[in-house]
């Protein structure tokens, strides 16, 4: 399958700021199911790329002069395997064990890993937990925050994207899996969904498998990988720092689509 990808994100201050940096991560790369046939970025000023610690294509951009306003564009064309469903690598998947605050498994957690998974720890496993995390947490946006913890989430019943791939990575972990926090694209029909998305993948065998809890899907057909991480702060695609500028307003538009459905429309 074939997608275009558009990411626009506008940044408009109150008061002009004085300094900024921000940690992107928008570029995705090519891998066993995905083959990057062009990407672009666009920036105010022109920004090496570089390897952050998980593998991940990183532009940090800094803007030393006031400004009032940031505007950040990432667009290209990437080719899916939607028959792939595992994704080997040559690294080691044991660093993906750790635990981080916004995946910490409370007893809640732990049990609920427990009661889906028993003694099971295969992919047959895993999605059953997927299964049980969508039936307990509703998708809800405006539930929670981009500090909302795992545990939090999972208590309140309700969350997104970042919530439902949280909570996965919080009980796969505490079976002794090592999980992974996905940040991307999905294409989707779902204009409830947005198109700039979270999943999680876990490490089974001799590869990574896709959970993607918020879409009960077990095979990213028409999932983007852009970065990963043990959480949202390792590989959402853009965060950043200010001094200066007041009040901040933030519109991200993100448009994914089939060329396949373009090209038949």
């Amino acid at each position: 399958m074939k997608l275009s990808i558009r990411h626009d994100t506008t940044y408009s201050y109150a008061d002009e700021v004085c300094t900024s940096i921000q940690f992107l991560r928008l570029t995705p790369q090519n891998s066993e199911r995905q083959r990057i046939l062009e990407w672009h970025l666009e920036l105010p000023r022109l920004v090496r790329s570089q390897f952050d610690p998980y593998g991940n294509i990183l532009h940090v951009l800094t803007m030393d002069e006031p400004h009032g306003a940031l505007v950040l564009t990432a667009y290209g064309q990437v080719d899916i395997d939607s028959d792939r469903e595992l994704e080997r690598d040559s690294q080691s998947p044991l660093p993906f064990l750790r635990t981080s605050k916004l995946t910490i498994a409370d007893d809640a957690l732990n049990a609920f890993a427990v009661q889906h998974c028993g003694i099971r720890r295969d992919r047959t496993a895993l999605i059953d937990l997927m299964h049980g995390l969508a039936d307990h947490m509703v998708y809800n946006p405006g539930a929670t925050t981009v500090d909302t913890t795992a545990a939090e989430a999972f208590a309140g019943g309700g969350g997104v994207c970042q919530d439902h791939t949280h909570a996965f990575l919080a009980c796969a972990r505490s079976l002794g899996i090592p999980a992974r926090y996905v940040s991307g694209y999905l294409c989707t029909e779902d204009e409830n969904h947005l198109a700039s998305h979270a999943w999680a993948e876990a490490w089974l065998d001799d590869g990574w498998y896709s959970f993607d809890v918020t879409n009960r899907l077990a095979r990213p057909e028409r999932h983007l990988k852009l970065a990963v991480g043990l959480d949202y702060l390792d590989a959402c695609p853009v965060r950043g720092m200010r001094r200066g500028g007041g009040a901040e307003s933030m519109l991200a538009r993100v448009q994914v689509t089939s060329l396949f459905q373009v090209q038949h429309q």
